[in-house]
């Protein structure tokens, strides 16, 4: 129960808006979160699939991890305004970390992919270096030259992406000053001297 909405001697009707005392469940408690309509598709396979998917809420900063529960449900329409679709995750509270109306950072995990190459999303180069738009990374060569090589990309997550083709474990890009380099510049390691 929260706060009372009425003193003693006040005048109370069926009609008020306000009640008597606002009544919210805590435990367990729900968090409604949007993802994008392009991603709908992977969560509904997993969720036909029989698994079980994590959701875990983390705090406004997304560094302390408030509560892990697991999805209930998904909403059978895409907002067209955001082009995003509404889920709901379920979570014991047990010990209260979570209020109504708190904001929460979310993360679903839809499925772990093993053996793939992930790299920094700040590598990640967007134009058309060699007259065909896409996306690339500069890759580190022998004498430190870099050349320009196309990339697909998967799935992003906490500044990283993974890239589905086109880099090769232990390769080397660059990830800083990117917007001033060509192909065949020559670049400097941080901390290294002339």
């Amino acid at each position: 129960m929260g706060l009372r909405q009425v003193d003693a001697g006040n005048y109370v009707t069926p009609g008020d808006a306000n009640g008597i005392v606002v009544i919210t469940q805590m435990r367990p408690i729900s968090v409604i979160f949007s993802i994008p309509e392009d991603d709908i598709d992977g969560v509904l396979g997993a969720m036909r699939g029989g698994h079980r998917l994590e959701v875990d809420v983390y705090d406004r900063s997304g560094s302390d991890r408030l509560a892990t529960g697991r999805l209930l449900t998904v909403d059978n329409q895409i907002d067209p305004a955001t082009g995003t679709v509404k889920l709901r995750a379920s979570f014991a509270n047990a010990d209260g970390r979570l209020f109504p109306n708190q904001f929460v950072n979310v993360r679903l995990l839809e499925k772990v992919l093993r053996g793939r190459v992930l790299i920094p999303d700040t590598a990640v180069q967007r134009g058309a270096p060699n007259g065909v738009p896409g996306t690339f990374v500069y890759l580190v060569g022998g004498h430190d030259r870099v050349t320009v090589r196309p990339v697909a990309l998967g799935p992003v997550s906490d500044h990283e992406v993974v890239v589905t083709r086109g880099l090769a474990p232990g390769q080397r890009v660059v990830t800083e000053g990117g917007d001033r380099l060509r192909d065949g510049a020559t670049v400097q390691w941080r901390g290294a001297t002339r």
